[in-house]
């Protein structure tokens, strides 16, 4: 859809920011009032991590005045595979920090605004508030639904970006205008039914192919040049190499976004039957080795997927992963005479497989805290994490 600029021209271009931006000069359909736009304009990133890291570099090279970049985390090895903005000295750094000084190194003419928050309903507002647009590239439900009733409430537009292994989305929400996320996904998906990057994987070089188009359609919108993606969803698949778009309306049934809520309620990281089954049957990773050295008779479960088995795994452990055990297909392999002790990674796949395997009749079943992590980190720090 197009749409009229979301930004006035800035009133003058330098000699050095024509020479810099001269490719887009030369552009008819940008030029100098492009430009201009680009540069009074203030975009907010939120994350600086697989899709906040391309977007980040790549609209500080086309010269958007000011970014803003909302961030909390510090910088792990395993970024490093996607999270470009990052490099192996950031290590352990501020990912905020860090992305301040390479936005830097790009462009020295673009004003970097600092959040080293988490984002909540009690600070989104504020946040959000000097923005002209917001650029979503967080990992998790609660955040993405918090951003779109953020922006709703303050009419601001925003893009979004979703990625996962080989596959990812695109599209602009703006309420006033068009369709906004809870049109596209009204409520969330169950917990546990979609694996986060961190469970299931993402080829690094697709957080670049969707942040790309991230980083284009909000440059369109600034500049007010071209069709947006608002109204449409864009799916890519980098094994088929192929993209597709798909209509989105508004949906005239839909109750008004009048408040913010608690969003961590709202999607939930593991479902009240999960929660019901873990109370009183969740033991530490301490705890599993004191079994181990006092020689109990117990039978171990990973429940991850074969490719995280063959990464790391606590000793002893058989693969069993939780979506066998889910649709049943796998009690039978659970012996009747042991104490079953579920893990997984960091202990949200193995509560809700646990809540099956209680289901089927181990009531004595029990689940591992911190998973296969909270095992590298507590007892043998000689395994490699994740």
């Amino acid at each position: 859809m197009a749409l009229p600029p979301l930004v006035e021209p800035a009133a003058s271009l330098s000699v050095d920011e024509v020479r810099r931006y001269s490719r887009h000069l030369i552009i008819p359909d940008v030029g100098m009032d492009g430009q201009k736009r680009l540069k009074n304009a203030k975009v907010l990133c939120v994350g600086a991590g697989g899709l906040g890291s391309p977007t980040l570099m790549y609209l500080a090279a086309a010269g958007v005045g000011t970014l803003g970049i909302v961030e909390f985390d510090t910088v792990d090895e395993s970024n490093l595979q996607r999270q470009i903005i990052h490099g192996q000295s950031d290590i352990g750094r501020s990912k905020a920090e860090s992305a301040r000084d390479s936005v830097k190194e790009i462009n020295p003419y673009v004003n970097v605004i600092l959040h080293e928050t988490r984002l909540e309903s009690d600070n989104v507002l504020d946040i959000f508030r000097d923005y002209d647009l917001i650029v979503d590239g967080t990992d998790n439900f609660a955040t993405r639904y918090l951003v779109n009733d953020a922006a709703v409430l303050l009419g601001k537009p925003y893009v979004w970006g979703s990625i996962y292994r080989f596959e990812g989305q695109v599209s602009v929400f703006w309420d006033e205008h068009g369709p906004n996320y809870r049109d596209l996904y009204p409520v969330p998906p169950p917990p546990g039914m979609v694996p986060s990057c961190a469970e299931g994987g993402v080829l690094g070089i697709l957080c670049a192919s969707i942040a790309s188009v991230q980083a284009t359609e909000a440059i369109k919108l600034i500049t007010g040049i071209g069709e947006t993606l608002l109204g449409r969803l864009m799916v890519y698949d980098a094994l088929e190499m192929s993209y597709r778009t798909i209509k989105i309306r508004k949906d005239p049934q839909a109750e008004p976004i009048t408040e913010l809520i608690d969003y961590e309620e709202f999607c939930g990281t593991v479902s009240e039957e999960a929660q019901d089954a873990a109370r009183g049957s969740t033991i530490t990773n301490l705890e599993l080795q004191e079994w181990k050295d006092a020689g109990k008779d117990y039978f171990l479960v990973d429940v991850r997927e074969p490719a995280e088995f063959e990464i790391v795994s606590i000793p002893g452990a058989t693969l069993i992963p939780k979506g066998d055990i889910l649709s049943g297909q796998a009690l039978s392999k659970l012996p009747q005479d042991k104490q079953i002790v579920l893990y997984c990674k960091t202990g949200v796949r193995s509560a809700e497989a646990l809540a099956a395997v209680k289901q089927a009749g181990f009531k004595d079943a029990v689940h591992v805290q911190g998973g296969v992590i909270g095992y590298v980190k507590q007892i043998d720090p000689s395994l490699p994490e994740y």
